[in-house]
């Protein structure tokens, strides 16, 4: 089974309307898929989580099949799927708990890479406990996040590395398995943000060698909220804030309320959908990993097509060149505002938003303050026809 574009766009209603959407690092567009699982979720009829009548029975299906999903997707434990808010919010959440066991004196270490929400989180966690931040500044020329920087910051107080997987920004992959061998070596844990990494990539978040890793639906085809996974045995190990009657079993003890069961059974979809891009083996989690596959490589030869027309125009000032990235690519246009390249590439029915988009520390680093570049980042569904549009407006407001 091969990746067949025309199939998969079809599926999208959102492209009906002409737009070329390179604002997927903000949030894929979504298949119908998924949005018929949410709405047969929400009219199905629904209860609180039980096993004695059939609505909550139905609930109690939609979160053990979301988990399992994620499961699928992400290669982890099932038991150890956790549900938020949003990453931000899951994030915020683990940093506390695990600030509980710090004392003064204690470390953390973040990356000058990430989206704040990798970053902030630590950041305050560690002051409330009086512990120590350690910051890694990353290569402003090639936005390469080196080993051997993450390494130096690391000694025996080090109880957490936050690391990106992908930067939202300039793409940059870094080596994830080396800097948690180092980070593990020192006894510290190991925070990925997967956000942009897990729409663009096959994942094993263990043999990444992530403790934690975090994730959001909204990126890969499903619907607002966030997950982070973990090992079941390390969640026991935390003890979050919760009400009196909330159980203590990992996950649910992490999720706050009441879920948002029509929201699981998109999430739960859109893996499916992931699945079946280009594979049809008999197990989803080799579905996943084939699609993925297939889907990297389709990706991976329109953003040659979207660099080389980069590089074509001379006005064009690139930000970063790593190796290892995500179809992501951060420029500005010399002679010309962010803003103004933003509004005219709009009103070409072309998305290429401007902003610092939360990598915040990033823009400060490249020289480009709070005010960031512009971004385009590729989807599933784009075809070369969007990224011809892309190139063609550049190059006019770029003359």
């Amino acid at each position: 089974m091969t990746f067949d574009l025309a199939r998969v766009r079809s599926d999208f209603p959102a492209l009906d309307g002409g737009t070329a959407y390179f604002d997927g690092p903000g949030g894929s567009q979504v298949p119908r898929q998924v949005a018929e699982a949410i709405a047969a979720t929400m009219t199905a009829g629904l209860s609180n989580r039980g096993t004695v009548t059939a609505t909550e029975r139905r609930a109690e299906d939609v979160v053990v099949g979301a988990r399992s999903a994620v499961a699928d997707l992400l290669g982890c434990d099932a038991d150890g799927v956790v549900f938020a808010r949003s990453m931000t919010q899951a994030t915020y959440d683990v940093s506390r708990a695990l600030a509980r066991q710090w004392v003064p004196g204690d470390q953390v270490v973040v990356t000058r890479l990430d989206h704040d929400s990798n970053i902030r989180p630590w950041v305050q966690a560690a002051e409330s406990a009086g512990a120590e931040v350690r910051w890694v500044g990353f290569d402003r020329g090639t936005g390469e996040l080196s080993v051997d920087d993450v390494r130096a910051e690391l000694t025996e107080r080090t109880q957490v590395v936050a690391v990106t997987g992908a930067s939202n920004v300039l793409g940059t992959r870094p080596d994830l398995p080396a800097i948690a061998e180092a980070a593990h070596a020192v006894g510290a844990l190991v925070y990925v943000d997967g956000v942009h990494l897990t729409p663009h990539a096959p994942l094993d978040v263990v043999a990444l060698g992530a403790d934690f890793f975090g994730c959001s639906p909204y990126k890969f085809f499903g619907p607002h909220h966030g997950i982070v996974v973990a090992a079941p045995e390390l969640l026991e190990r935390l003890h979050p804030d919760k009400l009196l009657p909330a159980t203590e079993r990992v996950p649910e003890r992490f999720e706050l309320g009441t879920l948002p069961y029509e929201v699981l059974a998109g999430t739960t979809a859109a893996v499916d959908y992931i699945a079946g891009l280009a594979s049809d083996a008999p197990d989803r989690r080799t579905r996943v990993l084939e699609s993925m596959r297939a889907l990297e490589e389709h990706e991976d030869r329109l953003f040659e097509r979207l660099l080389a027309g980069l590089q074509d125009i001379d006005a064009v000032r690139r930000h970063g060149a790593p190796a290892r990235r995500t179809p992501t690519v951060y420029f500005s246009v010399e002679g010309r505002s962010d803003r103004e390249v933003y509004e005219h590439l709009a009103g070409l029915g072309v998305n290429a938003p401007a902003s610092n988009f939360y990598a915040i520390e990033a823009s400060r680093w490249l020289g480009l303050g709070d005010g960031g570049a512009l971004r385009a980042g590729l989807a599933p569904y784009t075809n070369a026809d969007d990224v011809d549009r892309l190139l063609t407006g550049i190059a006019a407001i770029a003359s």
